[in-house]
């Protein structure tokens, strides 16, 4: 019982001493938010750079037939895979092993 009391009484002292404890100040603060000048003020575009270097580069607009293109790589399907490969473990011949004694 003495026990209980006395942690009770040092936790109610605890929290009294960490109530009245100065950490903040109680007198309000405005926010105050920093100031970018530059950025807020309006000024002109940045001139163009162009990313190629001095090369020459044109470019044109419009639609183009899908021949201009070029063929890409074809793809086998899977299946056609698989079945090539079981065609080709069935005509495998199969090892023979000779044991002597």
């Amino acid at each position: 019982m003495k026990t209980t009391l006395c942690a009770l009484s040092f936790l109610c002292a605890t929290a009294a001493f960490g109530q009245s404890a100065s950490v903040l100040s109680n007198v309000p603060q405005p926010m105050v938010m920093p100031d970018h000048v530059q950025r807020a003020e309006e000024h002109g575009m940045r001139p163009f750079d162009n990313l190629r270097g001095e090369s020459n580069y044109s470019y044109a607009q419009g639609e183009q037939p899908l021949t201009d293109f070029g063929t890409g790589k074809v793809e086998v399907p899977l299946g056609d895979v698989a079945r090539a490969y079981r065609k080709e473990k069935a005509n495998k011949k199969a090892g023979t092993a000779v044991f002597t004694n």
